[in-house]
């Protein structure tokens, strides 16, 4: 699979990401990537950016292409960590990126700072193919550690199946649906 900077200073270049025949990965698509940055284009310039669940850090490096101050990749897999730093490095983005290894679930102290924007693209299984049901409880811990500015964003990508209820703290303003995939923007309400 090829993956690819839609806009940017890196406009066009491509992202090592794994072989298509991984599946311990699921990179976001090139439209759902285009439609969330059109929605959200006027707070990326100068924005600290969180990618939870980063994957090959494609979301966090098409914000930094697009002029994000900083970008914070947080990720668990020690594969997917190793393509994060060499897109990262490829692209020269070293000085506005941060690499951090943890379990957004059960680590998410470490993540403890106040972000403009922050996207979530959890697994939607394990390694076993079982469901996992991980946007509510990171939705949770986003609330409970008080990362959110005033005026921050919050997207999260879901499978459309997984149940997700109210989270104090979040009102849900937007929402698109991509085939199996939906995406759902949030802001801080008190």
């Amino acid at each position: 699979m090829s993956l690819r900077v839609i806009a940017g200073t890196a406009r066009g270049r491509f992202l090592k990401t794994l072989p298509q025949d991984d599946l311990s990965i699921r990179p976001m698509l090139g439209r759902m990537k285009k439609s969330v940055f059109d929605i959200i284009q006027f707070k990326v310039p100068n924005s600290i950016f969180l990618d939870l669940f980063a994957g090959v850090g494609s979301v966090g490096i098409e914000a930094l292409s697009r002029g994000a101050k900083k970008v914070i990749f947080a990720e668990i897999s020690n594969k997917s960590l190793s393509l994060i730093k060499t897109n990262v490095d490829t692209l020269k983005f070293n000085d506005r990126a941060q690499i951090i290894k943890c379990d957004v679930i059960k680590d998410f102290y470490v993540l403890q700072d106040k972000y403009d924007i922050i996207f979530m693209g959890p697994p939607y299984k394990d390694g076993d193919k079982n469901v996992l049901a991980l946007t509510e409880p990171t939705l949770k811990n986003i609330i409970k550690y008080d990362v959110l500015k005033e005026d921050s964003v919050l997207i999260a990508q879901k499978h459309i199946k997984e149940p997700v209820k109210g989270v104090a703290g979040l009102g849900c303003f937007r929402t698109e649906k991509y085939g199996d995939t939906g995406i759902s923007f949030y802001k801080r309400i008190r």
